[in-house]
């Protein structure tokens, strides 16, 4: 994958742009679903497995060279754990706003280069230090921790669910780094099948998806999510990457959390206070400088 060019393809810019406003609306489209967060999370990874195998068939796309037996379980657990981060998201939009959760989401950054120093020897150096600091504090300046006003039961319950889903998407990102030089679109068929398949203990335990009204509605929401927010806009972003430098990659993956912010605002009328707007400021900032510097 082409990584280091010159100047970036209008068309992958399209590409990526369209891609991360998709991933930005997710929280509001989860919010109008009367369905468990693990009912959510199986269809969405159920629906955007088969959209993109399809893709993938109808485009003539195929992968380099057959996968490792290693690197197959590596990619079936990091599945796994996505299933149980897109959970975990879920129920933050569930329990808390759509702009909290998507802040605590977007600790994850941060919780890698914790994780890498603590535990892979990576050098904690001044920049890493001050962003990991900085994300801290505007995590507390986000939760209202720091203006006074302790969050409320359900708020806890959606900030700690939100920072659980940053921890997963964490661990994550640590096992992609040992699935490197692996097609993208096969890696994203593999995960997306295990994100499916391990919630179903889940839900026979849980029993089916009761309190919702089975409609033409509910059936839409889930191709949207399924469809759209995940086969669509995965096959957008892949598609993309060779088009674009590194460094841009980095900075347009925050249009994400910034659409979900301006989104939530105007259509579900969440404000954060002048303290939590900075608080997100320090959060996106300190992990657009940690994308930009790894």
């Amino acid at each position: 994958m082409e990584k280091n060019r010159d100047k970036n393809d209008p068309k992958s810019l399209v590409m990526m742009v369209a891609a991360m406003s998709i991933f930005g609306t997710i929280g509001i489209f989860r919010r109008m679903i009367p369905l468990s967060s693990a009912w959510v999370a199986f269809f969405r990874g159920g629906i955007g497995s088969v959209f993109i195998l399809l893709f993938v068939l109808l485009t003539g796309k195929k992968a380099e060279r057959k996968l490792e037996e290693k690197e197959l379980i590596l990619l079936s657990v990091s599945g796994a754990v996505i299933g149980v981060n897109w959970m975990f998201l879920f129920e933050a939009y569930n329990y808390t706003s759509v702009s909290v959760a998507t802040l605590c989401y977007y600790m994850a950054p941060t919780i890698v280069v914790v994780i890498s120093s603590l535990f892979f020897r990576e050098k904690m150096t001044g920049i890493k230090a001050v962003c990991t600091a900085a994300a801290l504090a505007g995590m507390v300046m986000v939760s209202g921790v720091a203006d006074g006003s302790l969050p409320g039961g359900g708020d806890l319950k959606g900030i700690l669910f939100g920072l659980s889903a940053a921890a997963m998407y964490a661990s994550v990102v640590l096992m992609n780094k040992s699935t490197s030089g692996i097609d993208p679109y096969q890696k994203t068929v593999i995960q997306l099948s295990c994100a499916t398949i391990v919630m179903i203990p889940y839900l026979i335990a849980e029993g089916g998806p009761t309190g919702a009204e089975w409609g033409a509605s509910l059936i839409a929401l889930l191709l949207i999510v399924g469809i759209i927010h995940t086969g669509l806009s995965y096959a957008l972003y892949f598609g993309s990457m060779d088009g674009l430098r590194t460094h841009t990659v980095a900075l347009l993956s925050y249009i994400d959390p910034v659409t979900a912010l301006i989104l939530s605002a105007i259509i579900l009328g969440e404000r954060l206070t002048p303290l939590g707007i900075f608080g997100a400021v320090l959060i996106l900032g300190s992990a657009v400088v940690s994308e930009l510097r790894s």
